[in-house]
């Protein structure tokens, strides 16, 4: 029975989607100078004798553009909460308020925009590189079946050259989501 090549193409489309996901939870920890939940989502807070993502201790809202604030669910946590904000190299001044920390995002530096727009090329890079891994894969499986003569030299000429199409339209993507990355850093 000759190969399908939909299934293959399943398969890498699965794959290099999920280069696609890592990149944009990248994105999202990277401060744009408005506020949102996903910023704080790296923080771990030390609870309970171990280190506990923020989410699973405290709500974290958006009140206004420019300001977060986290609702702790058990009020001897809350120093920790704050310890962990401040402490997680976001550059943030968290404010406790009884079981309320308010977390007031100050103004982006065109130096902290340049910085931030590096890496925001250097997650894409390294989304790219694993794209192009996921394309290597897929050209050396089309290959090993051609090989097992499962397909012939026309269908691998033929699939080899729909992976590159496959793999250009991603990285087109991942190009795409970096413009915009890079559009949200500079503004103001």
């Amino acid at each position: 029975m000759p190969a399908d090549f939909d299934a293959t193409k399943q398969d890498l489309t699965r794959r290099m989607d999920g280069a696609l996901e890592a990149l944009k939870r990248e994105f999202s920890g990277l401060r744009t100078g408005r506020a949102s939940p996903a910023l704080l989502e790296p923080v771990k807070v030390e609870a309970y004798g171990q280190m506990t993502p923020i989410n699973q201790v405290a709500t974290i809202a958006v009140p206004e553009s420019r300001m977060l604030t986290v609702q702790v669910w058990d009020r001897s946590m809350v120093n920790a909460v704050v310890a962990a904000i401040r402490d997680c190299g976001l550059g943030l001044n968290p404010q406790p308020d009884g079981q309320l920390v308010r977390v007031p995002l100050p103004m982006l530096t065109e130096e902290r925009r340049n910085e931030l727009a590096r890496a925001a090329g250097k997650y894409t890079e390294a989304a790219r590189v694993a794209v192009r891994g996921v394309r290597r894969d897929g050209m050396e499986q089309i290959k090993a079946l051609q090989k097992k003569h499962e397909i012939s030299e026309d269908d691998e000429r033929d699939w080899l050259e729909r992976v590159q199409k496959l793999t250009d339209a991603m990285i087109k993507r991942l190009d795409e989501h970096l413009a915009d990355k890079e559009k949200d850093i500079r503004q103001v």
